[in-house]
């Protein structure tokens, strides 16, 4: 296939929308409750309400506040509501960004810019963090020139204090917990890691991205979850994902820092260009604001009682896929996991082609490695299918391979070499190439 070229006649609306459908043909629907993962549904009245909310605001652009003082407004009060409900107070500040990855840059960017003038003798800086905390991470060190230094968890997937205390050197800058943790689910102890960042002068960052939204509603249901943000002491900063379970469009996220003095050295200004002076709070510059606009149109739809209310609905779903996973022999949970993320693990069957076999009955689940296992995050939606899913689950098990079989689909077959191969720069390389091919136009 050649290069595509732009059309010389343009398309009519209803062309557009019609090959839309065909370019969707093949997406994974998670209108029908199959999707655990990427997607965070709390019904369609939310997501109506989110498409009204962004198209109001989509051309509006948050890289100048003195333009559009109606985005500043709602990026202010969504940070507030944010930090209200990540244990912080008055003194607490925040920015919005685009995503959980800017969020974790930008917190690593303010402490290694606080290290480079309280601590200038430290010319190669480090971050800990246990090998569970999301890549995000490393990508971020990869690009401000931080090294990472992973250090196991413990036999219940949650940070080793212990090991991460053993891991400290004098170019230790940033000690890293979350709440919860992408593979399994777990809160790490936020306040064991909090003494330890106050007993060595460290900036502690708490990666809230996938629990920030979700953790404070299921404890105002009645559920026991630990405090993990700024009502720990020796917590620095947090961040919180609103577009995971605030239900909002992709991408939008709030890094969070114990007072205004951190938050500044996040931020970027240049006085001398011709265009005049540029400063941005974070990474990005020119951003949409519908996605600002989506967010707190949820926030103030919903209130706390909706934010509960679709709380309970996800727990109740994850209790009820826990209990009926449990009483399936071959299957176990791993580890205790306090919210709604877990995942599937096995020591009896391929965990690989059960995934496989899953997904071949609509079932969207994404495999995991070291361990072997099924990633489940839940959202209100799936107290709609549970039975089916566990019906399904029941049924295709006991077709599955042994665990350490060799007979596999093609799917299971190529995670499981990944997962396996003892030269991890081989399986880094392989990764790359695939991206390599795929973000092309062939």
């Amino acid at each position: 296939m050649g290069q595509k070229l732009l059309p010389l006649k343009g398309m009519t609306k209803e062309a557009i929308f019609e090959k839309f459908k065909t370019l969707k043909a093949r997406d994974a629907d998670w209108h029908k409750g199959q999707m655990f993962g990427l997607i965070y549904e709390a019904g369609p009245d939310v997501e109506a309400l989110v498409k009204d909310a962004q198209a109001e605001f989509t051309i509006a652009n948050g890289l100048n506040p003195m333009a559009f003082p109606s985005l500043v407004k709602m990026e202010n009060e969504i940070v507030s509501i944010v930090i209200s409900l990540s244990g912080g107070d008055d003194a607490v500040a925040g920015s919005v960004t685009t995503g959980g990855t800017e969020s974790i840059f930008m917190a690593m960017k303010a402490a290694r810019d606080l290290s480079r003038e309280k601590r200038p003798e430290i010319e190669k800086p480090e971050i800990i963090v246990p090998v569970t905390a999301h890549p995000a991470w490393n990508k971020a060190a990869h690009y401000l020139g931080l090294k990472v230094m992973t250090v196991p968890v413990g036999p219940d997937f949650r940070a080793d204090v212990t090991a991460m205390k053993g891991a400290i050197t004098d170019n230790t800058i940033v000690l890293g917990g979350t709440a919860v943790t992408y593979p399994h689910g777990v809160v790490d102890p936020i306040h064991q890691l909090g003494e330890l960042a106050q007993t060595y002068d460290l900036w502690l960052h708490v990666d809230a991205c996938l629990g920030g939204l979700i953790l404070p509603f299921v404890k105002k249901a009645g559920y026991d979850i630990p405090h993990y943000g700024f009502d720990v002491p020796g917590v620095s900063s947090v961040s919180a994902d609103i577009h995971k379970y605030a239900y909002t469009p992709k991408g939008i996220s709030v890094v969070m820092y114990r007072d205004v003095s951190l938050r500044q050295y996040q931020f970027f200004a240049y006085t001398d260009w011709p265009g005049g002076v540029y400063a941005t709070p974070a990474l990005s510059g020119g951003r949409s604001g519908g996605v600002i606009a989506a967010a707190w149109a949820v926030f103030h739809y919903l209130g706390e009682q909706g934010f509960v209310r679709l709380a309970r609905q996800a727990k109740e779903a994850t209790d009820k896929l826990k209990a009926g996973i449990d009483a399936i022999p071959e299957l176990y949970i791993l580890g205790d996991p306090e919210a709604t993320v877990f995942a599937i693990g096995s020591e009896h069957v391929n965990i690989f082609e059960l995934g496989a076999q899953m997904n071949d009955r609509g079932w969207h689940i994404e495999t995991q490695h070291l361990p072997p296992s099924l990633h489940m995050t839940i959202s209100p939606i799936h107290i709609e299918t549970v039975d089916r899913f566990l019906s399904d689950l029941r049924t295709v098990v006991p077709r599955i391979p042994p665990a350490n079989a060799d007979a596999l689909s093609e799917q299971a077959a190529l995670y499981a070499m990944i997962g396996t191969l003892p030269d991890r720069n081989m399986a880094k390389e392989m990764v790359l190439q695939y991206f390599n091919e795929l973000y092309r136009f062939t």
